[in-house]
């Protein structure tokens, strides 16, 4: 080092990883002489650990010092500010007192926010620039390092503002901004560094399962625009089959005809094309999102099956995804690590936060947090997908079991007079919700499953159904509803036709109203019980306990409530009804035939639409079972 051409710039590269970043270390407690380093992202880790390589060893940190050992020597600099970074600035700064009492400047930053403050001679910049372009290319994440040494006089000037606007109240932020601009100008380009991005374990592969589910993927990213398309090539979002539209332009009149050429050229497709992909940068999108050319924009960009935005800050994220969510019949989901992608997960329909290397806020600012990327593929592929079906399933089980219960006494109001006297008994009738019908659903919408986990691995296609609307539609909505009704008029019609020239009860009494009523209330609760049994798939200990438990509660009910009369009217009208009705032939003979009539119509069609009409899942669950029965088989045989 000492004998290159660029010796000082060298050694000036190396003393600002060092010196320009917020690491903070710490001693092993195992090993005292060793030291780890504390960082809130892995880049600004990476970096300082690479100086330490070289010879320049960040030791230690005080609020007013910071200390590196060059070769074994120890040289303290004074830390007179430091300029943090954020996602706007997409830069860092410190500015330190030498141990020779030179006050320097030390930036760290994005290529684009460096090369516009650089001094008119800079010997580097040509070479750097090409150094760039080779690092994106192989997928490394790029930054510029930059120097300057300050006057005395005009820093004293300037940290006066500095103080000043740290001791701000109102837009202490913004006025931090404005004054980091003032000083952070004529710098001098040292070099640049590149630190592997390297993917997740099975991010390639949970993209790959996702895109076949029918889901589309934007990639937002604040790095170059040749380290997101080597993303975008390494996750299998991109391939070499695809026409790829990269759009970089100066004005909004270029973007305007740039998209406009765009749209004539594939205008004859009309949906989403497998062979297209976009690619623009953060500085067209700025024009692109305009509101009078943004749904030009969206209207070339789903035509697309890949669509890659690089170079974007947090606030472009977040108005891509409010483009996205405002303007298409689709639920838009954001997934980040980092602070700068809390905009856009907040903005989402959904918004998820990997919780790890970038540390927790866009974990804290999301609906969902999980630890790597390949987690989605089940968040969504599994749970996202059991999650609407069930409930899907009990919302409209929910307005059919309360449907067919009161429509039944919409029945036998033309056999009152319209009188507004009830069927059943209050208590009773009450209960129907909070006791008879409550844990079945419960437990359903908890635990059922039709296809198994490992089966949507495998056929990711069967996510499509909650984009097609498939278990819940209007279709399917006023299909129950319209079956409810039916179902009520069979369980009203076939009691009173059979108790119609009345039955006697052992005693030698005529069974009554509450008799008859009675039984119709146990059809009720067999055919919405029995419904509920069809629609399952996956019969749990819990399941049948909720089913048989609430089953066997009405037993309870009729055997030990009619017995109750405790004077304020609690259960007086009930009182030996079910004494009445129960010991009689025609209550025996009557219910389970009601139950099998209005229950034949739901068995058919569930039969029919599996033989003749069959759904995807139901391909996949005869896969499944196949595979369990050749299992079984095998094992047989080997025993």
């Amino acid at each position: 080092m000492k004998n290159h051409q660029n010796s000082e710039v060298i050694k000036e590269t190396f003393t600002l990883l060092g010196l320009c970043h917020t690491v903070i270390p710490e001693q092993d407690k195992d090993h005292p002489d060793k030291i780890f380093y504390n960082a809130s992202s892995p880049d600004e880790g990476a970096l300082v650990k690479a100086a330490k390589y070289f010879g320049y060893e960040f030791f230690s940190r005080t609020p007013k010092t910071v200390t590196i050992r060059i070769t074994g020597k120890e040289r303290e600099y004074k830390l007179l500010n430091v300029l943090e970074f954020t996602n706007e600035r997409k830069r860092m700064s410190v500015i330190v007192q030498s141990p020779e009492g030179k006050i320097i400047l030390y930036c760290k930053g994005a290529d684009n926010m460096i090369f516009e403050r650089l001094a008119a001679k800079n010997p580097h910049k040509e070479i750097t620039r090409t150094h760039l372009d080779e690092y994106a290319s192989e997928g490394l994440r790029t930054l510029c390092l930059a120097t300057t040494e300050l006057n005395p006089k005009d820093y004293e000037k300037w940290n006066q503002l500095f103080q000043k606007a740290s001791n701000e109240v109102v837009d202490r932020q913004k006025r931090l901004e404005e004054v980091a601009e003032m000083i952070e100008k004529n710098l001098f380009l040292l070099g640049a560094s590149a630190v592997e991005d390297r993917l997740q374990d099975g991010v390639p592969e949970t993209i790959a399962l996702l895109a076949k589910a029918g889901i589309k993927i934007w990639i937002l990213t604040g790095d170059k625009q040749e380290t997101a398309i080597n993303i975008g090539n390494s996750c299998r979002l991109l391939n070499k089959d695809m026409d790829v539209m990269i759009i970089n332009r100066e004005t909004k009149e270029e973007t305007t005809n740039t998209i406009e050429d765009y749209l004539a050229e594939y205008s004859d497709v009309e949906k989403e094309s497998e062979t297209l992909a976009l690619v623009i940068d953060g500085y067209t999108l700025q024009y692109a999102l305009q509101e009078d050319l943004a749904k030009r924009f969206l209207k070339l960009a789903v035509k697309c099956k890949a669509v890659i935005c690089c170079r974007v800050s947090p606030g472009q994220k977040a108005q891509v995804v409010s483009l996205v969510r405002d303007n298409l019949n689709a639920i838009s989901l954001a997934i980040g690590d980092g602070a700068n992608d809390v905009s856009m997960i907040q903005a989402a329909h959904v918004g998820i936060g990997i919780s790890g290397e970038e540390g927790l806020q866009a974990a804290r600012a999301s609906d969902y947090a999980i630890a790597q990327f390949r987690f989605l593929k089940r968040l969504l592929l599994v749970h996202g997908r059991q999650s609407y079906r069930r409930i899907s399933k009990v919302i409209l089980y929910s307005f059919y079991r309360n449907i067919l219960l009161y429509f039944v006494q919409f029945w036998f109001t033309f056999f009152n007079g319209f009188s507004g006297q009830p069927m059943f008994e209050r208590w009773t009738l009450a209960a129907y919700n909070v006791f008879f019908t409550f844990f079945p659903i419960i437990a359903f919408g908890s635990l059922d499953k039709d296809v198994d986990d490992k089966m949507m691995d495998d056929y990711p296609e069967l996510y499509m159904s909650g984009q097609r609307k498939y278990h819940f539609n209007m279709g399917n909505f006023w299909g129950w509803i319209l079956n409810a009704i039916f179902q009520s008029f069979i369980v009203f019609s076939l009691p009173m036709l059979a108790f119609e020239q009345g039955v006697v009860d052992p005693n030698g009494q005529l069974v009554g109203l509450w008799s008859v009523g009675t039984l119709i209330y146990s059809c009720v609760l067999l055919v919405v019980t029995f419904k509920l049994c069809i629609e399952a798939r996956n019969w749990t200990w819990l399941f049948h306990l909720a089913i048989w438990g609430c089953l066997l509660i009405w037993v309870g009910w009729l055997l030990i409530f009619s017995l109750v009369n405790l004077g304020i009217g609690l259960g007086s009208d009930f009182l030996y009804v079910p004494y009445h009705i129960l010991p009689t032939a025609p209550f025996w003979f009557v219910l389970p035939i009601t139950v099998v009539v209005a229950l034949g119509r739901d068995y058919s069609w569930k039969y029919i639409k599996r033989t003749y009409i069959s759904q995807p899942y139901h391909v996949v669950q005869e896969i499944r079972l196949l595979e369990k029965m050749q299992a079984l088989i095998v094992r047989k045989e080997s025993d």
